[in-house]
């Protein structure tokens, strides 16, 4: 590949990212200022840390959470790639920026039932965030935990978020009751599950298992039909005592029925089963991000 074909895809790639962090932090200044803050309901992380503030000082969450990021990037940036750490501090920017220019935006779409604005917080916090992981950036503060825990631990980033996020509902409930806390645990459990299904995508893969009597045969249909690779795998049927070849492969949901119909059509006595695959890195498949 020629350097400057190198080039135009690689500006590209920044424009696209780019592109996900603006959209992705207006949804969760949306979220904060419309849903969160009106309710007197938190979020997780370094905005729910903003948000406290916001309701104990009257600073607006956008400075509370500039100022708050800077040391957790000093830390984490020897942490984590550098790439991360600098698209991570540009998110943190434009975040406190659209929290300030929509610091009144409550006011004009007046959500006043806290259930409505915990779970529309969460779905639009939630939105945003798994947009911006895709794109492997985050908005800094807690974001950096649960990515050092996904590469570290394989946690999911929504996971990681929930556990970590934990404390901050446990203090505020000691402010505001345990009523805002528990709409808060409600808010954040959207969100970090709206965050895994945007980051997996809705097309989930999945892992499919074959055992057949033609297993040559029903892999070359697989290849041919479907274009999809397999691996073999040595097995021992417990009951025949016999040596098998069993068939491995991944592919997408959509594509599994075709798959289903390809194995019945070339063994219809084939043992066939089916798993959600949570990741998958490799040829043919594409990254989800952090």
């Amino acid at each position: 590949m020629s350097g400057k074909l190198a080039g135009k895809i690689n500006s590209k790639e920044i424009v696209t990212k780019l592109i996900f962090i603006v959209i992705g932090n207006l949804l969760c200044s949306i979220a904060f200022n419309v849903f969160f803050i009106p309710n007197k309901l938190l979020s997780g992380g370094v905005g729910g840390l903003g948000i406290l503030i916001q309701y104990l000082t009257e600073i607006p969450t956008g400075i509370s959470v500039f100022l708050i990021n800077i040391p957790i990037f000093v830390i984490g940036s020897k942490m984590i790639d550098r790439e991360f750490a600098i698209y991570g501090f540009i998110s943190m920017l434009v975040l406190s920026l659209f929290l300030t220019l929509t610091r009144e935006l409550g006011s004009y779409f007046i959500v006043d039932d806290i259930l409505l604005g915990s779970s529309f917080g969460g779905i639009f916090n939630g939105i945003g965030m798994g947009l911006m992981f895709r794109q492997r950036a985050s908005q800094g503060g807690f974001d950096i935990i649960a990515a050092i825990l996904k590469k570290k631990y394989n946690v999911n980033i929504g996971t990681g978020l929930m556990m970590a996020n934990t404390i901050i509902v446990s203090l505020s409930s000691l402010l505001f009751g345990y009523k805002s806390a528990m709409y808060t645990l409600i808010s954040m459990y959207i969100g970090y599950t709206v965050v895994d299904k945007v980051q997996t995508g809705l097309n989930v893969k999945k892992n499919i298992v074959i055992v057949s009597q033609t297993p040559e045969k029903v892999a070359d249909a697989i290849i041919k039909r479907l274009h999809r690779g397999v691996t073999f795998l040595e097995g021992l049927g417990g009951y025949t005592n016999e040596n098998k070849k069993v068939i491995y492969c991944i592919v997408t949901s959509r594509e599994t029925a075709k798959l289903k119909n390809i194995v019945e059509k070339t063994d219809p006595n084939a043992f066939f089963t089916v798993n959600n695959v949570v990741e998958v890195k490799g040829r043919g498949f594409k990254n989800i991000g952090i």
